[in-house]
């Protein structure tokens, strides 16, 4: 089953955010859009160049009135330790959440049992806490920020704009198509 529109299920964790632990739940998903970003672990080789891609292109990100959640299923000290050593993760500027007891990661399955960690997984929850997008990447291949981004656009456009939806590489400003049975062959 797909995890598609489904509601995000309930959790409590804390995130090391701004110099501080703070609680994060599903509630705080609520109400605006949220991308939760798992990665698989801190101190690693791939994990801080997608961090720091998401970093580069955060305030992209707000501007369109979206958090970022990167979660790992290691503890929100760790997360500190990390921010504090590396000069890539001192970007980071949205929380980056523990889930020691792998509750997150397993909710949005992508936990990796017999390692503890996560895929690399991407989740776009929309303001109703329904997740919009699922991407799970084996851990060997890294993700895109500017990709993500254009994808946070079309669901955002699509919400907005009921009866439309967005073709293949489409961009803000581009045309979009209205499904009706004269399009049907014709594309």
């Amino acid at each position: 089953m797909s995890l598609i529109n489904t509601e995000v299920k309930e959790f409590a964790a804390t995130a090391y955010h701004n110099g501080k632990f703070v609680p994060v739940t599903q509630e705080d998903l609520k109400g605006k859009w949220s991308v939760v970003f798992f990665y698989p672990a801190d101190f690693t080789f791939v994990c801080p160049t997608e961090l720091g891609d998401l970093a580069d292109n955060y305030a992209e990100f707000q501007k369109l009135g979206v958090e970022i959640y990167g979660v790992s299923t290691d503890t929100h000290f760790t997360h500190k330790a990390w921010h504090d050593t590396s000069d890539t993760i001192k970007k980071v500027q949205y929380p980056l959440v523990g889930d020691p007891t792998g509750t997150i990661t397993r909710n949005f399955e992508v936990m990796i049992e017999e390692e503890g960690l996560a895929y690399r997984g991407t989740f776009l929850i929309n303001p109703e806490g329904q997740i919009k997008l699922c991407e799970i990447h084996d851990n060997g291949i890294g993700r895109d920020a500017k990709e993500l981004l254009r994808k946070v656009q079309a669901a955002q456009y699509v919400a907005s704009h009921p009866g439309e939806v967005c073709p293949a590489k489409w961009t803000p400003g581009a045309e979009t198509l209205a499904p009706s049975l004269d399009l049907v062959g014709k594309i």
